[in-house]
Formats: C-alpha cells, structure tokens, sequence
C-alpha cells in the first residue's frame, strides 16, 4: 500500500509539472447530478489522484477488517506451531542425552502441538521409548509406524533392534526380511539376513544375498566381490574333507571360482592349490600360487607352492621358491622367501646376504628366528643366540597364525569363516582368528644346542643394535616353554607341525 500511494504522488507530481512547464492552466468542468463544478485541470488531476487513493485506502481497511479473525487464527496456528517445533527438538535432545522420562512427556506434549507432523511425534515416541529402556513402549512405538507407508522401514528396523535386545533373533529376521522385500536400498537389512546366514554356515545363501545386493547396488562391484570369494572358499571349506567324489569335485570347482575372483585372498588359493594337486593337476596348481603371489604375497602361499612337488632336491626345491619370490621381488615376503630358499638349499652364505635386505623391516619373532637360523646355519651360533634373545620380546605376525602347529593353512571353523568373509567383504582385510584367539602355533624361534660357544665375538654383527641379553657362566639354557592348555570338550589337540627350514622349531 505504501508503494502503491508513492506511485500515486509521484504521478500527481509528474501531471502538476508538465501544466507547470505548458504555462496554461487549462479548464475542466465536472457535471453530476444537476450540479456543475469549474475548475483548472492542474486541480482535476490533483482532485482524481487523491480520490484514487483515498478509494484505495479505504478498501484495503476494509480488507484488513475483514480478514482481522483469519490473521489471528493465523497467528494461533504460527504460535503453535513454533512451540511444537520447540518440544519436538527438546524431545529429541531429550532422548539424545538418555534422559527417558523428560523425552516421554515431551513426546505426550508433542502430540497435543504438532498436528501438522505426525510422523515426527511418532518417531520421538519411539526414541523416548528407546531412552526410557521400556519394552512394552518400544514395541508400540515403532508398531505404530507400520500403519503409514513412509514410516514402515523405520518401524521394522526399530522392532528388528528391539527382538535383538530381547534375544528373539528369529522375530528379529523376520522383520529383516519383511523390511529388505518392501525397499530396495534397505542396507541394513541387508547386513542383519547376511549374518544371520553367516553365523549359521549358510554360505549360499549368503551367496544369493550379495548378487541381489549387487542388482540393488546396496554394495559396490569390488565388495561384492570380495564376499563372492570368500563365500566360496567357505563352501570349499565345508565339502573338502566329505568322502563323496562329487562334493570335492565341487569344492575344487569353489576354490578354484575364488581364487579367479581374487587373486589375492589367500586362503581360498591355497585351498585351490591344495584341491588341484590332490586331483593331479599341479601345474593348474603352480599357475593359481603364482598369481596370488604376484597379487598378495602370503607366508601360506610358499609353503603350499613347496609341497606341490615331493621328488626333487633340496637345491631344486630352492631354486623353485626362488623363482616363485622373483615374481614380486619388492615384496616383503619375498625377501623372506629369499632367506628361506637359501636355507632350504643348503647356501647358508646366501641365506645371510638375502637377510640383510630384512635389516631395515620392524623387528617382529619371525624376523628374529629367521635371523637366527641363517646365522647357526653359517656357523655363528653365538649370533644366532643374540637373535633368539631379541625374539622373546618381539611382537609375533598375525598372519603366521594362519598354519596350524599341524602345517595346515587356514584350516578355520564356519565361525571363524563367517567372521573372514564379513571383514574381507567389507575392508579387504584378512584376519587371522587364531592369532586372535592365541591358539598354539609354530614358535618363530628356532631349537638350538643348549651348549655354550666361545668361539666367536657375541656381539659382532649386532653391536649398533641393542645390548645383548644377560648370559651366566657355564651352561646356556633356554627357558622352558609353558604347558599347553588342555583342550575345551570336542576341540582337537594340535600335534606337532612339520618344521620349515634347515634348524627345528617348535609348536608354542
């Protein structure tokens, strides 16, 4: 209104000023209703622009009164409004905090304020509920959603969460499974029926859930990857050991998938490695240990690629590994398989020049007794000692811990296979469940004479490294190793593994 009178002045000013500027006043005569009125034209004009506006005045006040009772409805409803926005967001800060009870009465004032969101008074009774710790709350909170369309997913979810607490796994699946059938892009659901089918063994159907979660692209191709290997070196793992000829054909026909699928995860190669040299196809054998060692070189991947071949000489079998290590020459097990070879052949010389290319790596057990035994094999058995000295206290390699003290790799129970293919699928990381569970493996150290040499300086390739150990005259002994702890009931007592290199170990 206020624009609408600028203008109007403005255009009386305009008008005013060009009769100004003509310098004739002009004349205008109004008759109307049997009365006459004479005037100049600069006043008509003036007289209808104010009439013009007074006319507009006066129907915006009349507008104004007659909208006065809808402004204040208006009014009402913005007052409520902002004061259901304020209940709603101290309810949710509420349940945030843990502060159940608060978050319950402010749900109940909730819902008397927000007529307008409905969805959200339901969503902050759900989470006053979870606040609150109360059931019965928990359930008719989050039942209440299934009635609306939009609001289902989350209710299913929150029902899934409460069956869990309550440990009804079974009514938790089935709310997974109802909310994975009504969304395509329920990830969460996805995860719960993955490892509901984990946990109990069900590797083919977890298979048929990462391809449905791959057409939904809930996951990405890499993953889905990633867990299509891993399930099926798990269904190899199931069927090898079965005496039906048909179900090791398919373990191998697994493993075998597995390894093509990833190169690089270790333990579905070597059991493909293990299924073909058992069904005399070595060479197919070779070719999988030699890409995976190309992709991810693994301790268990040189001892599988040793054992293909049981004819041959040491010094064969050494130049075999060699030849394997040269594949990745820049990986750190490679250099290790250096040291190995050379011991296996006989070149204790070359096993101590490969083993100063591992001077620079983070000092671990298996670095030590690797150390150890390429001195003693040199003939330095008193730097050898040093090395066993420095090994008692540094840290073991978990990915060791994949050969059992019986020599055989990833040898897992289903749960430790539904954990690997949980944390492979996601991370690409390959864990090691009995590096976690501390179970026996092979020592690192090496067995060595317990008789004291005083032959060669003790300290001579070590002197810039670390102070030695304290020895005693006399004899050297080594401490005694720990009993091992007696087997749960049904778990099987590891025996002794074969041994690795040119000096016994020992299973620890």
């Amino acid at each position: 209104m206020i624009r609408a009178a600028i203008i109007v002045f403005l255009v009386a000013a305009l008008a005013t000023a060009i009769l100004a500027m003509t310098g004739e006043p002009g004349h205008a005569t109004l008759v109307w209703l049997g009365w006459r009125a004479d005037m100049t034209a600069t006043a008509f004009v003036l007289i209808t622009l104010f009439v013009a506006l007074a006319a507009m005045v006066g129907w915006r006040l009349l507008l104004w009164v007659v909208e006065t009772p809808r402004r204040a409805a208006r009014a009402r409803a913005e007052t409520r409004r902002r004061q259901a926005n304020e209940v709603l967001t101290r309810g949710f800060l509420a349940a945030a905090a843990g502060d159940g009870l608060e978050a319950r009465r402010l749900a109940l004032k909730a819902a008397d304020l927000a007529d307008e969101a409905p969805g959200l008074v339901r969503v902050l009774a759900a989470h006053a509920a979870d606040a609150a710790a109360d059931p019965v709350a928990i359930q008719a909170a989050y039942s209440a959603m299934l009635g609306f369309p939009e609001m289902r997913l989350a209710g299913r979810r929150g029902l899934m969460q409460a069956a869990l607490a309550q440990g009804d796994r079974a009514a938790a699946l089935a709310h997974a499974e109802q909310a994975y059938a009504l969304t395509r892009t329920a990830r969460w659901a996805w995860r719960a029926l993955l490892e509901a089918r984990l946990e109990a063994g069900d590797w083919d159907g977890a298979l048929d859930l990462v391809k449905s979660a791959l057409a939904r692209k809930i996951v990405s191709p890499i993953v889905a990857e990633r867990a299509r290997a891993a399930l099926l070196a798990a269904s190899a793992a199931q069927l090898e050991g079965s005496s039906d000829p048909k179900a090791r054909a398919q373990a191998q026909d697994f493993a075998v998938e597995a390894a093509k699928l990833q190169p690089g995860f270790a333990p579905g190669v070597v059991m493909a490695a293990r299924l073909l040299a058992a069904d005399n196809k070595a060479g197919r054998a070779a070719q999988a240990l030699e890409s995976a060692w190309k992709a991810a070189p693994h301790p268990a991947l040189w001892l599988a690629y040793r054992d293909l071949k049981t004819d041959e000489t040491p010094r064969q079998r050494a130049g075999r590994l060699a030849d394997l290590a040269l594949t990745n020459p820049e990986a750190r097990e490679s250099r290790i398989l250096m040291v190995e070879q050379a011991l296996i052949g006989g070149e204790p010389g070359r096993a101590q020049e490969a083993a100063r290319a591992l001077e620079a790596e983070p000092l671990t057990a298996r670095i030590a007794g690797l150390m150890a035994r390429a001195c003693f094999a040199a003939g330095q058995p008193d730097e050898a000692r040093v090395w066993m000295a420095r090994g008692v206290s540094a840290a073991q390699e978990p990915d060791w811990s994949d050969l059992d003290p019986e020599g055989r790799a990833f040898a897992y129970e289903p749960a430790d296979w539904a954990r690997l293919v949980a944390s492979y699928a996601e991370s690409g990381e390959l864990v090691h469940p009995r590096h976690e569970r501390r179970e026996r493996t092979m020592s690192e150290l090496p067995q060595l004479p317990i008789s004291y040499v005083d032959s060669a300086a003790f300290l001579s390739a070590h002197e810039a490294d670390s102070a030695p150990y304290p020895i005693g005259e006399g004899v050297y002994e080594e401490e005694e190793p720990p009993a091992p702890n007696p087997p749960r009931a049904g778990e099987r007592r590891p025996q002794a593994r074969r041994r690795l290199a040119s000096a016994p170990r020992v299973a620890k």
